[in-house]
């Protein structure tokens, strides 16, 4: 568990330093759409750690080892899955699923629980994450509250696009991140959000119909409503 750094009151005592809370995306752009959605709101720091479930834990654990945070949130943009989410829309993770942790078969996928290795899902803050979504959708977003699917290859074909939504049931969204964001947090014993915006649909690569400033554009409003969520 992480242990507050303190500093000096006015009075001369010690008192521990206010959490703050650590927002991780990949890549810059992502970084630059939150930071403009925060507006300068000092309480939090966001740090691009790269693409991929390895640098995104690598990244998070790196900025953790400095302390003093409360929670941890992984934001960007993602693939959305058809009829859960579709492009611009928001998407708050209820669980973090490592939808490809585990091992091929002749008789198909094996998660990484079903071997006894481990747990493919981190779950999310219930409350704080339903209280995001909701928050989202008062503000005139549409955002919903589904799992959020970590993969290290994007899906780009229409049967696995189906394979991953029937693996996981109600699959909202595929980025590449969440899940190693969220490990790291857990090793450091801090609860983890996920935040995405849809950008693309699940399925089929095909890049002309993608919106990534669109989703930026989502991205930076939602950014916008977390601090009177995660600082009620």
């Amino acid at each position: 568990m992480y242990q507050p750094q303190q500093n000096l009151n006015e009075a001369g005592g010690v008192r521990p330093a206010e959490p703050r809370v650590l927002v991780v995306t990949a890549v810059e752009a992502e970084r630059e759409a939150v930071l403009a959605g925060l507006n300068g709101d000092e309480r939090f720091d966001v740090v691009a750690a790269g693409v991929g479930v390895a640098a995104a834990a690598a990244g998070t654990a790196r900025a953790l080892a400095g302390g003093g945070y409360a929670r941890v949130v992984s934001a960007g943009i993602a693939g959305g899955f058809a009829g859960a989410a579709e492009i611009g829309s928001l998407v708050v993770a209820s669980r973090i699923v490592a939808a490809d942790l585990g091992s091929d078969s002749p008789d198909g996928f094996i998660s990484v629980d079903e071997l006894g290795f481990g747990s493919s899902v981190i779950p999310a803050e219930d409350e704080v994450s339903a209280a995001l979504a909701c928050a989202l959708r008062g503000a005139g977003l549409d955002a919903r509250l589904g799992p959020v699917l970590t993969v290290a290859t994007t899906t780009g074909t229409l049967a696995g696009a189906q394979a991953l939504a029937a693996r996981v049931p109600g699959a909202a969204a595929e980025g590449m991140e969440g899940f190693g964001v969220a490990e790291a947090a857990r090793q450091f014993g801090l609860p983890a959000l996920e935040l995405r915006a849809i950008s693309n649909a699940v399925g089929p690569r095909d890049r002309e119909s993608w919106k990534i400033g669109e989703a930026l554009g989502a991205l930076r409003m939602a950014s916008s409503i977390l601090p009177e969520v995660l600082f009620a």
